[in-house]
């Protein structure tokens, strides 16, 4: 069964999972928050109460244990530089049922001088997180199809990017800790201050 993670709380992901887990895969899923009725003529006319698009962009960076950045795999990088990380797209509305953007991470294979993945998202439409509804991440176990652990993200407010969650080597096993930190900017690149921190 999957472990509903506070913010702040660490698992292993062994005893989570077990010592075979070999390959996990983060999913991202969100919707638009429904804008409230417009009321009289004008509104009727003109709609209102609809949800507009909103693009959520996760990415995976790659840390080593100066905390150099070793690797990115994001929206115009869908595959780290060796393919142990791939990124399934971008989608650009976050319509549809179950994960809409989903990144794998093949932990054995992963180089030796990686310690640490660090999972974050960006609107890069810009608009803060209080437009956002039913937003969430989940790691999965690849082999057998099996919810690890699942983090609520749906953060009211206006930050327009969000540190998710790590994984970080620790010796033969791998944790996970749920972050959830503001941030802002529309891309991976404008977070890293705030990123650095949770190394």
């Amino acid at each position: 069964m999957a472990i509903s993670l506070e913010k702040g709380q660490q698992i292993s992901l062994t005893k989570a999972a077990g010592p075979s887990l070999s390959t996990v895969r983060m999913g991202l899923g969100w919707d638009a928050a429904q804008a409230p009725k417009k009321s009289g003529f004008l509104g009727g006319l003109f709609g209102g109460g609809g949800a507009a698009s909103i693009d959520l962009d996760a990415n995976a960076l790659l840390f080593d244990a100066q905390g150099g950045l070793v690797d990115v795999v994001w929206f115009s990088q869908l595959q780290s530089k060796d393919g142990t990380v791939r990124h399934s797209g971008d989608n650009r509305t976050g319509a549809g049922d179950g994960d809409d953007e989903t990144i794998t991470v093949d932990l054995a294979r992963l180089p030796a001088n990686v310690v640490a993945v660090m999972f974050t998202v960006n609107n890069f439409t810009g608009q803060g997180f209080g437009q956002v509804a039913n937003a969430y991440c989940r790691l999965v176990n690849v082999q057998g199809e099996q919810e690890i652990a699942r983090y609520n993200l749906s953060a009211q407010g206006d930050h327009s990017a969000l540190i998710m969650a790590a994984l970080k080597r620790s010796g033969s096993d791998w944790t996970m800790t749920a972050i959830g930190a503001p941030s802002r900017g529309r891309t991976y690149q404008e977070n890293l201050p705030d990123i650095r921190p949770h190394l």
